[in-house]
């Protein structure tokens, strides 16, 4: 067994959401959504290092009062590179892209995201979980498709795969917002333009699979409601303010 990786967990947090403005700092339960992403973060005993990384200076500004551990970046057309900024200034092996606007994520999830990398030779990896024909037509849950040794083959705003036939019983697998890569992995999507396919679908993910990249996608049971809406605020805020969510 190789010896285990440095890894650094950093949650790319800004307030300028067009679906949800100022999402980060909206509160849950009596608290911003910054603070529960990064509290459920650190239960995690995998992540060496967490921080949240920000352009924003009232988001920088909370986390310090709040003994969150904060970085103030330049502005950034995706949260990767925001990732990428932090990578030039620190040294960890394998960096966590925990997205700012995913409050319910636990232990078991950073298990599955991070220990194929105690191993072999893995680049990048993400998660999935199951979900149902309905949920799969909706645009905002990105769906994922992978081969039968759990690599991504490919990422979509629309359902697939296509049930040309009508025959039901197809199961769909939503893509969870959070990524791990390595340092190598993360220095080479930044060194890339933006790929045809991210610029068609808008996920920045497909860069890595256009340029040749395989992601390793691990199945968790346990979804989460990634906060892009109003709804999925209220949803959330429902779930934490009647203690159903540890």
């Amino acid at each position: 067994m190789s010896a285990r990786p440095k890894i650094m967990g950093v949650i790319p947090a800004r307030l300028g959401s067009t679906r949800l403005p100022g999402k980060v700092l909206r509160e849950i339960a009596g608290k911003p959504m910054v603070y529960w992403v990064y509290h459920h973060s650190r239960r995690s005993p995998l992540l060496d290092e967490l921080v949240v990384a920000t352009e924003d200076e009232a988001v920088k500004t909370y986390c310090e009062s709040h003994g969150i551990p904060v970085t103030l970046t330049g502005r950034h057309p995706s949260p990767t590179d925001r990732v990428h900024e932090v990578m030039e200034r620190t040294d960890a092996d394998v960096y966590a892209n925990i997205q700012g606007d995913e409050p319910m994520l636990r232990p078991a999830h950073f298990e599955l995201l991070l220990t194929p990398f105690f191993e072999g030779d893995t680049q990048v990896t993400t998660l999935k979980v199951a979900m149902g024909e309905a949920a799969a037509q909706e645009p905002g849950n990105v769906k994922v498709v992978t081969d039968y040794a759990g690599r991504a083959l490919y990422f979509s705003r629309y359902p697939i795969p296509y049930d040309r036939d009508a025959q039901g019983g197809i199961q769909y697998y939503k893509h969870m917002g959070i990524y791990a890569y390595r340092r190598a992995a993360l220095s080479a999507f930044h060194s890339w333009p933006q790929s045809s396919l991210e610029l068609a679908e808008k996920l920045d993910q497909l860069r890595f699979l256009q340029n040749g990249v395989p992601i390793l996608v691990a199945e968790t049971p346990d979804d989460t409601i990634g906060v892009d809406t109003e709804d999925d605020l209220q949803q959330v805020n429902a779930i934490f303010t009647a203690g159903h969510f540890e």
